[in-house]
């Protein structure tokens, strides 16, 4: 009978972190995370029946119920619409997720309805809630790509000390970052499988550079899927690359550079703005053979690089070629990359009065991950010396799109163009 009671004990203990976070009780809830020595953190306890964490409950509890909500007509409210009561609520709530994250609550946990905590602000419009999370997304993403880099040091200098390497191991885990699709061309800050049913290897197949580089592809009207069916360019986006080839190229007869050219959407644009120089860096070989059959390298000013950037700036470096505007949008390629790319490589081949662009749907599966990256991504071009403007574009329904793809890798409303530029 040990095992049932021992059972018993657990999940009473679940939900009394459970309901405490729900009821906002700070002192209660303390208690219960630093006295609570089952196995795992406490923080992050889940509810069989909802899958809430302690996190999720503490801000589905904002919510009003009907009774509230009729109470509330004709009543004044605060600037977000939150009459006194409520106003209260977020108040303690607020105080509630600032302990919970503080003793490690996963900020991207989901439930069993597919909502992250920051989810379910966004949903109830509490925004400085949301704003608490997604800054806490941030702050483990940050921890976790400096922790990618010294664990590349000590691997290359520091072999020897691998006390150090094992602890910062565990101090990426701890930073809870999800990241299960880092080797995607959209990443992902959300682990969406945990709310879905197991997946094999051989029908969630790994999206890798390698694996995507060897990949046959599919070529269509309106869209560019490998061999696993994942998109790897759809025509929907054609209104960002016309937007992001007129702001990178606002008069004719600039230099400028294409990182992937995919379907060649942005190229297309790309030469209705007259550059002088167009050159265009595309790794696999059978977009190279359609960009050939299509006679793009018999264009005026085209110039085609078949293999990876990380193979060809170099070289392009050391003939101190040049341009005045620079995009980029590869697939099957990490944030790691993508920062390799504009904190090391940019500066070589972009002029000093230069600006350069990206595909930007980093996160772009749900609204939370987008804007955790993206200040993600603000704080390392400070770092790398760039500026940023954003343009925010509406995307249009989606509906259908999606039909034969593997996974959707745009959710949201709204795309936010990026303009960058060296610092004043």
């Amino acid at each position: 009978m040990a095992d049932p009671v021992t059972e018993i004990d657990v999940d009473l203990n679940t939900q009394e972190v459970l309901l405490a976070a729900s009821q906002h009780d700070i002192a209660k809830l303390r208690r219960l995370l630093r006295a609570n020595d089952a196995a795992g953190n406490p923080a992050n306890v889940k509810d069989p029946e909802t899958g809430y964490s302690p996190l999720h409950a503490a801000i589905a509890a904002c919510e009003p119920d009907e009774e509230e909500e009729v109470k509330s007509n004709g009543v004044q409210t605060n600037g977000d619409g939150q009459t006194r009561g409520q106003e209260s609520t977020v108040e303690a709530a607020v105080q509630t997720v600032k302990l919970l994250l503080q003793e490690g609550a996963i900020w991207n946990d989901l439930d069993l309805n597919n909502e992250t905590p920051g989810c379910i602000a966004k949903r109830l419009g509490l925004t400085e809630l949301y704003d608490m999370v997604v800054d806490a997304g941030v702050r483990a993403e940050l921890l976790l790509n400096r922790l990618d880099g010294y664990e590349q040091l000590s691997d290359e200098e520091m072999e020897e000390d691998g006390e150090q390497e094992q602890e910062q191991q565990d101090a990426a885990a701890e930073a809870s970052v999800t990241n299960t699709a880092e080797d995607e061309s959209v990443p992902q800050l959300v682990d969406t499988t945990a709310a879905a049913p197991p997946q094999t290897a051989e029908s969630e197949p790994s999206v890798t550079s390698s694996r995507y580089l060897n990949s046959d592809l599919t070529f269509q009207q309106d869209r560019l899927l490998d061999q696993d069916q994942n998109g790897v360019m759809m025509a929907w986006e054609s209104d960002i690359m016309a937007n992001s080839a007129k702001q990178l190229l606002p008069t004719p007869g600039l230099r400028v550079l294409n990182v992937g050219h995919g379907m060649g959407i942005v190229d297309g644009f790309i030469q209705e703005q007259s550059p002088s120089a167009h050159h265009i860096i595309e790794a696999h070989p059978s977009v190279v053979a359609e960009m050939k059959r299509k006679g793009w390298h018999e264009k005026p000013g085209v110039v085609i690089h078949e293999g990876k950037w990380q193979d060809i700036l170099p070289g392009l470096v050391a003939e101190g070629v040049m341009f005045d505007a620079i995009y980029y949008d590869t697939f099957a390629e990490s944030y790691a990359d993508f920062r390799e790319f504009f904190t090391e490589q940019v500066i070589g081949v972009l002029e000093q009065e230069g600006k350069w662009s990206f595909f930007n749907g980093m996160g772009a599966d749900r609204q939370i991950s987008y804007d955790v990256y993206q200040k993600v991504v603000e704080m390392d071009l400070f770092e790398a010396g760039f500026d940023v403007e954003w343009e925010e574009i509406d995307v249009p329904k989606l509906e259908g799109e999606w039909n034969g793809v593997r996974r959707p890798y745009w959710s949201i409303d709204k795309y936010r163009l990026p303009l960058c530029k060296y610092m004043d």
